[in-house]
């Protein structure tokens, strides 16, 4: 079992204890996330190492994100405030976001190496930047950020 997954236990545990129904409700939804990416990836007995883990408290994340947003669009004020405290419990999962001009300066390096000059280099250009960010990056902030660089 990973790092992650373990706080992510006792967390779960821990707001149990405190009836925290906010953190318990989003923690059991989280895990159980979790636990179907980790079937759909490697069978009943699989689990999710930290950087997988992540990758489903990103799309969780981004579920979230979205629905406020809708919320909001609807005249949903409350529903939206539930949605971005449901964000704010999963973001205490993920790592720090890189600053951006130390995300330019990765960029810029890669960039340099593989001695990427267009549109089409974007890809190996993303995939070894998305390597050594270590998801403290929203992907997609990730991607206008390189294609802003080779356009």
């Amino acid at each position: 079992m990973s790092s992650l997954s373990d706080r992510l236990l006792e967390d779960l545990k821990t707001a149990m204890k405190a009836k925290d129904t906010l953190s318990l409700s989003v923690l059991r939804g989280l895990k159980s996330a979790i636990k179907y990416a980790a079937i759909e990836e490697g069978g009943a007995g699989a689990e999710l190492d930290d950087t997988g883990c992540q990758t489903v408290i990103r799309k969780e994340l981004k579920k979230r994100d979205d629905a406020a947003q809708s919320f909001a669009d609807g005249g949903r004020p409350e529903l939206a405030e539930k949605e971005k405290s449901e964000a704010e419990v999963l973001k205490r999962y993920l790592p720090a976001e890189l600053p951006e001009s130390e995300v330019v300066t990765i960029i810029d390096a890669v960039i340099l190496e593989l001695g990427a000059s267009s549109r089409k280099d974007m890809g190996p250009v993303m995939k070894i930047v998305q390597e050594r960010t270590a998801g403290a990056v929203d992907n997609k902030k990730l991607s206008g950020l390189v294609m802003s660089k080779l356009s």
